[in-house]
């Protein structure tokens, strides 16, 4: 690989033909898969020598890059192991001309600091590279380094904070800061210099606590990030702000003394800036304010429930700073311009959030600094003052309670039916969010026959508005139907009421939705989704008297699949092809909601077209099948609820796409959906079950083996075998050796306490392992068995006891279990109390099993708190006798 050789591939990857830049791809996969550590050592070889073209070396370090790092974690893990099984003699000398090129390249920013730092991630973790730290540290502050070598040295650091671990480098925390903040001081005269500090010092916030628990040390990082807000270089301004919304989210509680003095006056500056990048960051500051302070009242709220103290207070900066704040985003929100597009953030935008964060943070202590605002501009000659004034309006309404904002709602109804007719499209845009938001938060405003025959009317006429005020009326009826679903009388022994105030003309909302769905520019602005979504929750939310409706959708929705399946199979057009995917699983899923509504005796008559269509849809084979596959299914677990035991006809015909889909664990989504049509056939078919769960089981314990399977599908194959087990009781036996090992290895699963993904998952594995132990023991415990017999199949989890009982410890002294592993941990508890009786007590009088069940009788979740109570009954049972 002669090295004058490479640099011409490399030049051709960018000024060359589009021929050139195939070949140059090719070569250089081709040595990556022959020889890639000679490869980098070339690469950096290029990179280090400044004699290069730049755009040579730029390359060079470009794919260097590559071999390092990938967005995509078990890539990067690949990418890392690959680059530390390289020969220690190889992997020094790139180190050494990548370390060396910082600061001589003549372009910004320094690709050479990339490459140190992805090295850096891969290396430092593992103990080795111990002295770069320092040296990058060096760089920065020895009197003497070049501008340059600081700041590539200050971009190398930020690349390593961004990446690696925080864990990995909290023991140099104090070493990084010291180069940070002397990189970001005032008396820096390079302002890139400055930039590339304050950059990465955002990427460190996170491994500095100790720093920040440290008075002096705080107050001197606070100092310089504050002055920095000053400069009158706008880039540094802006990165300074990012860090102080950083800093405010991470060390809230110690705010306090800075508030006052600075940030109050430095954030309230940046809000009014002309300059959007500030003002966005001075919205984003007070944002981040609303949200920690409206999670830190809800702990409050939960202390004062368990009489005790909350561990964090709120300073609550929010609502003092009400009389300032609002009138500033109320002014934002009267600079948003004809042009603005839908998907460009900007302060108008950013304020409207933050004024919709404010209202729930000072709940009705808003409306007496907005109310006034919308009173005076609503029916301004000026557009942008009444748009500005019904967005200040939609945006109060989630926060006061409903008997402050009801009246006001009341007022404003007649005036937001009149804007919805506005010459100004921004007007009718955010008017139609608006009653959106009135049905969702204050209904009961609304709720007489009177005005709700007004407002669909106006609503209607509004789905023949251009595609952004359609799609939020769409939005505003999916909220209409649920209000006015929740607002109906339904008997106790009956959810679904006889009827409610849309009654009069459901009907015609539906035949307009359905012809929005058919509007020719229903690709803009998402209105197509939207109106299939409106669809949907109208039909979830019908009564009873509407049930007409519900079976002529039906029929419409299953006709419009069968064209759409039909056309599919003919069209050559990628593009075509997407488009009628997706619009078969949005049918999909309309067809999954009228199904739900179906009355029992009905499904049946319809279920034969509605099965063929839907294997229609498994059998394409096209690029764009996965979604549809997994649509498909989707829907059949819904009609296998709906059918219940009549869905037996269609097993044979459905069972060969069920494994198959079982077997695709490349795309995992529709092996999920698969694991889920499982556990619905369990739930319906009961002990009909039995005679394909061989089969069923084989696959399910061959999806657990694979560890490429998406970790997401494990849990719920898991609770699914618990499904299986209760459906088919004693007939479990055959497989309970395996299931049992199966969760045995579950359940020792141990996760870092810093990941929080991680965590969730390992939440839903230890759920799903609940699941299928609580299925084993109540199938066994079959009721139509004999007592005698029921023991006897319980004694074969008896050697497990011990284990489950140990797992159940570890759930209860985790602090960071979920609330609904609460109510699965107590469930279970209760099951074996019942199941085992006396041989229980032994470990339920175990102190983490009081604080569990005790912790449930406190849940807010109804379910978690009735398992409690009853749990705790049944121990109470067992200690009596």
């Amino acid at each position: 690989m002669a090295t004058e050789g490479l640099i011409n591939i490399l030049e051709r990857t960018v000024t060359g033909s589009q021929a050139d830049l195939e070949h140059a791809r090719r070569f250089l996969a081709t040595a990556t898969e022959q020889n890639l550590s000679e490869l980098l050592k070339h690469l950096s070889d290029i990179l280090i020598t400044a004699t290069n073209n730049p755009t040579a070396r730029a390359q060079a370090a470009l794919q260097l890059k590559n071999a390092l790092y990938s967005r995509e974690e078990a890539v990067k893990q690949v990418y890392q192991d690959r680059w530390l099984s390289i020969q220690e003699n190889i992997r020094d000398h790139i180190k050494t001309n990548c370390f060396n090129a910082l600061g001589t390249e003549t372009t910004k920013p320094s690709q050479a600091a990339q490459c140190v730092g992805y090295i850096a991630c891969a290396e430092l973790p593992r103990a080795q590279w111990q002295d770069l730290i320092k040296r990058l540290v060096d760089n920065v502050t020895t009197v003497g380094r070049t501008d340059n070598v600081r700041e590539a040295s200050l971009e190398a650091l930020g690349y390593i904070c961004q990446d690696i671990d925080s864990n990995v480098l909290e023991p140099q925390s104090n070493l990084i800061l010291t180069a940070l903040i002397y990189g970001m001081r005032k008396e820096e005269t390079n302002d890139n210099v400055r930039l590339a500090a304050i950059t990465a010092l955002l990427n460190s916030l996170e491994f500095t606590k100790n720093n920040f628990q440290n008075d002096s040390e705080r107050h001197y990082i606070m100092q310089v990030v504050c002055e920095a807000t000053q400069s009158a270089n706008l880039k540094i301004q802006v990165a300074a702000l990012q860090n102080l919304v950083k800093i405010l989210t991470l060390y809230y509680d110690y705010m306090e003394y800075y508030m006052g003095p600075a940030l109050f006056a430095i954030t309230m500056d940046a809000m009014k800036s002309p300059h959007d990048e500030i003002a966005l960051q001075g919205i984003e500051f007070w944002s981040n304010v609303c949200d920690e302070e409206y999670e830190l009242q809800l702990l409050q709220q939960e202390a004062q429930e368990q009489n005790r103290q909350p561990e964090r207070t709120s300073r609550y900066y929010a609502r003092g700073a009400l009389p300032y704040l609002v009138p500033v985003l109320l002014q934002r929100l009267t600079m948003q311009e004809e042009t603005d597009d839908d998907d460009d953030w900007n302060p108008c935008k950013s304020a409207g959030v933050c004024l919709m964060l404010l209202a729930n943070c000072a709940e009705n202590a808003i409306i007496q600094y907005v109310f006034p605002f919308v009173s005076a501009n609503i029916k301004n000659s000026d557009w942008r003052n009444r748009e500005a004034a019904v967005m200040a309006f939609g945006s109060m309404l989630e926060g006061p309670d409903v008997a402050s904002i009801k009246p006001i709602a009341e007022q404003a109804i007649p005036f937001l039916l009149e804007l919805l007719r506005d010459s100004n499209v921004a007007v009718r845009d955010t008017t139609a969010w608006t009653i959106g938001r009135i049905f969702e938060f204050v209904s009961q405003a609304v709720m007489t026959d009177e005005l709700l025959r007004a407002i669909g009317s106006t609503l209607v006429n509004g789905l023949d508005d251009v595609p952004r005020v359609a799609t939020n009326i769409c939005w505003s009826f999916s909220s209409l139907a649920r209000a006015a679903y929740d607002h109906a009388e339904s008997s106790a022994d009956d959810d679904t009421p006889n009827t409610y105030l849309l009654s009069p003309f459901f009907d015609d909302i539906v035949k307009k939705l359905i012809e929005t769905t058919d509007r020719p520019d229903g690709s803009q602005s998402n209105l197509r989704n939207a109106a299939y979504e409106a669809l949907m929750e109208m039909i979830r939310h019908s009564p009873k008297d509407c049930y007409l409706t519900v079976q002529k959708t039906t029929v419409t929705v299953l006709d419009r699949l069968n064209r759409v399946i039909s056309v599919e199979s003919h069209a050559s057009n990628p593009n075509d092809r997407v488009q009628l995917s997706d619009l078969q699983s949005l049918l999909c899923a309309t067809l999954q909601s009228v199904l739900r509504k179906m009355q029992p005796n009905d499904a049946p008559l319809i279920s034969d077209p509605i099965m063929h269509a839907l294997l229609q849809m498994l059998k394409t084979r096209t690029g764009t099948a996965s979604a549809v596959q997994e649509d498909a299914l989707v829907a059949i677990g819904t009609l296998v609820e709906v059918l219940g035991i009549n869905f037996m006809k269609y097993m044979e015909h459905v069972l060969p796409f069920i494994y198959e889909a079982l077997n695709n664990h490349s795309e995992y989504q529709i092996c999920a959906a698969a694991v889920g049509v499982i556990a619905d056939l369990s739930r319906s078919l009961l002990d009909k079950l039995t005679p394909y769960c061989d089969l069923i089981m084989t696959h399910l314990l061959t999806c657990l083996s694979d560890d490429k399977l998406h970790r997401s599908v494990k849990p719920q194959i898991l609770s699914t075998f618990g499904d299986i087990a209760l459906a088919i009781g004693g007939n479990f036996k055959k497989y309970l050796e395996h299931v049992l090992n199966t969760l045995n290895q579950a359940c020792r699963a141990q996760v870092a306490n810093n990941d929080y993904d991680m965590i969730d998952y390992l939440n839903e594995l230890r759920e799903g392992c609940l699941s299928a132990y609580t299925g084993i023991i109540q199938g066994l415990r079959n009721p139509t068995t004999t007592n005698t017999a029921a023991l006897a199949e319980l004694q074969l989890v008896t050697a497990q006891l011990p284990f489950i009982v140990q797992f159940l410890e570890t759930i209860a002294r985790d602090p960071n279990k979920s609330d609904s592993i609460v109510g699965a941990a107590i469930g279970l508890i209760g099951d074996l109390v019942t199941s085992y009786g006396q041989a229980m007590l032994q470990f339920v009088e175990r102190e983490p099993f009081e604080k569990l069940l005790a912790e449930g009788k406190r849940s807010k979740v109804m379910k978690t708190k009735t398992l409690a109570n009853w749990a705790i009954k049944e121990i109470r049972k067992l200690k009596n006798n």
